[in-house]
């Protein structure tokens, strides 16, 4: 499956039609599902052109939700931090896949208002999550947490650079998906 995914990806982004890769990612990647309703503080807010919504015409999670689907865990050094530090969360593609996103930009949102333009791309060219968890500790929000958008900075050279520093928004609150 995973391979399929990544071909309809790659077939679909050379021919101009990352939209279309991105549904078929919706489609084939998690199982056909009703986005359920937070039962907890409501911890991420997904807007704009998705089509799964649980909450008006967001979608809105919890950390259960969060955690809820499938973890991926990665340790890289990052430019905040000494040393190798270890991130788990659900991959950004994932999240985008269950709200079934069909924008090409994310406008991310921190808690502090920062905000930052992160192209849909980097979700399907790499394993960028959304931390839940630092070093297998939650992250409070005095340690940037409670969610981190977190590139695995360590796999890929051209990922070492001021751009994705700048893409990792650290005590992300919302996320705006745009064309």
């Amino acid at each position: 499956m995973k391979v399929f995914i990544t071909y309809c990806f790659r077939f679909c982004a050379g021919l101009g039609l990352a939209g279309l890769g991105l549904g078929l990612l919706a489609a084939a990647a998690l199982p056909a599902q009703a986005l359920e309703r937070p039962r907890e503080r409501v911890v991420l807010t997904v807007t704009g052109q998705i089509g799964a919504t649980n909450q008006g015409s967001a979608a809105v999670f919890d950390m259960a939700m969060l955690e809820a689907l499938p973890q991926h865990r990665f340790a890289t050094r990052t430019p905040w931090e000494q040393g190798v530090v270890r991130f788990s969360g659900p991959l950004l593609r994932d999240v985008l896949a269950l709200v079934q996103a069909r924008g090409q930009r994310l406008h991310a949102t921190a808690l502090n208002d920062y905000r930052i333009t992160i192209p849909i791309q980097d979700a399907r060219d790499f394993d960028v999550i959304i931390a839940t968890r630092m070093n297998e500790q939650p992250m409070p929000v005095r340690t940037r947490g409670p969610l981190f958008v977190i590139y695995p900075f360590d796999s890929d050279p051209r990922l070492q650079n001021a751009r994705f520093y700048e893409r990792s928004i650290w005590q992300l609150r919302s996320i705006e998906v745009i064309e």
